[in-house]
């Protein structure tokens, strides 16, 4: 059974920074891709960040320069490094892993998804 987690969310002043986990387990986690997805309240899930099977990282262009994705296969783990964080960062944060052939960035992708962690950026 694949099970993905999230933690490290929380509530942070602006210009501030968290690290989000994402434990995964259940399959060969070198063998896929881990995306990051957020949705604020009344509005749609849009990706953040993912990092593929090569490692090859990708960032939505809000988020560029400020997030770092990586991930530990040893310990089947992806991180999201959150800088500068900004009141629009705020948003229930979701972690997400497959086999992804198209874009990771595209949610469908993907069939394992943890349960979200809040991240509340304050002015």
């Amino acid at each position: 059974e694949v099970q993905v987690v999230e933690s490290g969310g929380g509530l942070v002043q602006a210009g501030e920074s968290l690290k989000l986990s994402c434990a995964v387990s259940g399959f060969t986690f070198d063998d896929w891709t881990i995306g990051w997805f957020r949705q604020a309240p009344g509005k749609g899930r849009e990706a953040v960040s993912c990092i593929s099977n090569t490692g090859t990282p990708h960032y939505a262009d809000s988020v560029k320069g400020r997030f770092t994705v990586s991930s530990d296969n040893a310990k089947n783990t992806a991180y999201l490094q959150m800088n500068r964080l900004k009141p629009e960062d705020t948003a229930v944060y979701y972690c997400a892993a497959d086999w992804v052939r198209g874009s990771c960035q595209d949610e469908y992708e993907y069939d394992y998804w943890g349960q979200g962690t809040q991240v509340t950026v304050s002015s």
